[in-house]
């Protein structure tokens, strides 16, 4: 028993890291270039039958290695190689695992293997897919192999394909499963057993049955642990549960993912408006919901438009980056106004210059801080513009607190630095104040955008780091002017 479990130790410690892999494609990339460049450049006979040789070889044993490797795992490091090594190394990928690839990419790779792919390729890679799967990559596919797809669909099949694709894109129809197995509420747990075992197979994170009756309306859920720790002879109406969680197709995704982390849900049902069940939702597309949602807000807040493919071209990065770019220059170009106004005062008292970045500096921290307190929030629909009074007094008397500690110590540096005591005050002044300033910008823009259904995370960075830069400027020098000079 203990050798049993050391093996499994052994088997789990060597097993290679995704990086290590990674390292291992870029290696055997690099000796086919190198190998493949020599052989070109030598003169022998019957040379483009050696090359051809030579060739295939090196790619046989990249081919060998991709093939050991989960779908999720080829995706990775597609997406780690710049695009003449990811389209290279696509190439070697087997058709048959084509399909389940393009669904583990990023939206920005997908298009670029998309566009290396012919319409037949583009089809046989789709007919290997579940129905809601290829309601994931249905919107990436031209129009032509889209339409030939519908056709080659039996009746069922396309009905469904054309329900997921009639919701928007972040509801929970779009999203829903349509693999699931019902049983009736009138029978025993000993049919549902004989009927369990004559299926091929259960479907992916399969944690309950769906009870419905002989109009598919839902009657309640039966968890499997039920089925086996009752007696045979039990009826399913008798141990099901009726207060299952259940979804609608207009119901946010976001929504249902938060219910699924705070109920702790594997499969929740999906029903209409007259509780017919047409399908479920798995915790494993509520996992990419959820990582989705986080990496577009972390691009958000920094003001990018969408997810970047890191070796996209140049032109491409610039038209993602561009726009707050030139918000932030307008920005940038406003603080340097308001430093213009205090020219004056800066030559008079040098020190001025080297201080007022400070503040501005940890104006933008604090701002961006309370920023992301308030996006979460909304985010797990914990707070509303109901709470914008008392939230605001919060966090002022945060940023009051702040501004002193954080102002006397910075005026107390200030002092030692330049033996003024009147410039010490002015800093911790200007620094209280700014901070306010930041907790004020820091509450009221994510909750105003959120009242105007934008979406609160949106280059609220940038915005919140261009006014305390102002602000911080303005208060700075001016208090400054008005008491030093």
């Amino acid at each position: 028993m203990i050798d049993n479990r050391e093996d499994k130790k052994e088997s789990i410690d060597n097993k290679e890291s995704l990086s290590e892999t990674l390292q291992q494609v870029l290696h055997l990339l690099d000796k086919h270039k190198l190998v493949e460049h020599v052989v070109h450049k030598q003169d022998m006979p019957k040379h483009g039958l050696v090359e051809s040789l030579v060739h295939k070889q090196n790619l046989n044993i990249l081919q060998h290695k991709l093939e050991q490797l989960h779908p999720a795992d080829v995706a990775y490091i597609l997406e780690a190689l710049p695009l003449v090594d990811r389209l290279r190394v696509w190439e070697l990928v087997k058709a048959d695992r084509d399909g389940e690839i393009l669904l583990e990419v990023s939206d920005a790779v997908r298009q670029t293997l998309i566009a290396d792919m012919d319409s037949e390729e583009l089809l046989a890679a789709a007919e290997q897919l579940d129905t809601d799967e290829l309601a994931d990559l249905a919107p990436d596919l031209p129009k032509d192999v889209l339409q030939d797809l519908m056709y080659s669909l039996d009746t069922q099949n396309r009905e469904r394909l054309q329900s997921a694709l009639s919701y928007p894109e972040d509801t929970v129809g779009a999203m829903m499963d349509f693999d699931i197995v019902t049983i009736r509420d009138d029978i025993t747990l000993e049919v549902v057993l004989r009927y369990l075992r004559r299926l091929p197979n259960l479907p992916d994170h399969t944690d309950k049955l769906f009870v419905v009756n002989r109009d598919d309306i839902l009657q309640g859920v039966l968890p499997l642990k039920r089925i086996i720790l009752n007696d045979p002879d039990t009826g399913v109406r008798d141990i099901m549960a009726t207060d299952a969680v259940m979804f609608h197709p207009e119901d946010m995704a976001d929504q249902a993912a938060m219910a699924f982390e705070r109920y702790d849900l594997v499969t929740a049902p999906v029903v209409d408006n007259n509780r017919k069940l047409v399908g479920r939702v798995t915790v494993d597309t509520v996992m990419d919901i959820i990582r989705e949602e986080a990496e577009s807000d972390m691009l958000s807040m920094a003001g990018l438009r969408e997810e970047e493919d890191f070796f996209a071209s140049v032109w491409k990065s610039v038209q993602n980056r561009w726009a707050w770019l030139a918000i932030n220059l307008v920005t940038a170009l406003l603080a340097s106004r308001v430093i213009g106004l205090f020219e004056g005062s800066i030559e008079k008292i040098v020190a001025l210059a080297a201080l007022m970045p400070i503040v501005a500096g940890i104006g933008g921290n604090s701002g961006n801080q309370t920023t992301t307190m308030i996006v979460r929030g909304l985010a797990l629909g914990q707070i509303s513009g109901y709470h914008m009074r008392s939230l605001l007094k919060k966090e002022m008397g945060v940023a009051l607190l702040n501004g002193l500690l954080w102002g006397s110590v910075l005026g107390l540096v200030a002092y030692w630095l330049y033996g003024n005591a009147s410039l010490g005050l002015v800093m911790m002044a200007a620094m209280a104040l700014n901070l306010l300033l930041a907790a004020i910008i820091g509450v009221t823009i994510p909750l105003v955008m959120n009242k105007f259904d934008r979406d609160p995370a949106v280059g609220s960075s940038v915005l919140i780091t261009a006014l305390t830069d102002s602000g911080g400027f303005m208060i700075f020098l001016g208090l400054a002017t008005i008491f030093l000079i």
